[in-house]
């Protein structure tokens, strides 16, 4: 990696981390307003959107803190509902370069969500973690700045129009996907399969109980070591990854 290759892949990171942050200011806002109904300020919230970026696992934590929650608690359930990124990180692990010094390695975990795995992940060839830092760049402060105007004027925003703003999440995730989907039959396969196995999980009596993360988490295994197993991805070759064209990404 030399300094020119590192600052075109920081701009491409950028450049697809701009939509994943205009779904960030919009979606947290609800996170924000949840934060103001837990006695939290717009500092406290906006601080702890930028250090934990999880939405969910914020989610609970901002529940248990209007609950009065001790403090184990709230790391009980946060690890828990944050554990699929545990299983994003050793998946883009995989794509890393193999000589990539360990404080790369642990400010791209930090910075991993879902759609900025996304964007990582289908990068073709190995991922230089400058492009990871693009899209984080831009995608980090969208999440907390939507955090803390949700704080300080999301309360005034009618409920139908916030419980709207929350869906654009999902409509994100799904333009991230939809691209790889229709390149690879495989991929398109597995997407559904996935769909309709957490669908299925969601209604089964036992499976159905567990929480939104456990789930996503056993069935992210389940299919993705049937998948790795069925259709194993062979070595990325290195000099392929200096001839790596410039991708627009899923999410723009």
């Amino acid at each position: 990696m030399n300094r020119a290759e590192n600052r075109q892949q920081f701009k491409r990171g950028f450049k697809n981390g701009i939509p994943i942050a205009l779904g960030y200011l919009a979606v947290s806002f609800a996170l924000g307003i949840l934060a103001a109904e837990s006695g939290m300020s717009a500092t406290q919230a906006g601080v702890t959107s930028f250090l934990v970026l999880a939405s969910a696992g914020q989610y609970a934590g901002f529940t248990l803190v209007g609950a009065g929650g001790t403090y184990l608690a709230m790391a009980g359930v946060i690890f828990v509902a944050n554990m699929r990124y545990m299983l994003m990180s050793t998946s883009l692990s995989q794509r890393l370069y193999p000589e990539m010094p360990f404080f790369h390695r642990l400010f791209m975990a930090w910075g991993i969500t879902d759609e900025i795995f996304g964007v990582s992940i289908s990068s073709p060839g190995r991922v230089n973690p400058f492009f990871t830092y693009g899209a984080m760049f831009i995608a980090i402060p969208g999440w907390t700045v939507g955090t803390i105007l949700g704080v300080i004027v999301g309360n005034v925003l009618p409920q139908d129009l916030v419980t709207a703003l929350s869906i654009g999440l999902y409509g994100m995730f799904i333009a991230i996907i939809i691209p790889p989907a229709k390149k690879n039959t495989v991929v398109l396969v597995l997407v559904v399969i996935s769909m309709l196995a957490s669908w299925a999980f969601s209604r089964m009596p036992v499976l159905g109980n567990l929480s939104e993360g456990n789930r996503t988490i056993i069935l992210t295994i389940i299919i993705a070591g049937i998948a790795a197993f069925l259709f194993p991805v062979h070595e990325i070759s290195t000099a392929s990854d200096e001839s790596v064209p410039p991708q627009n990404g899923g999410a723009s």
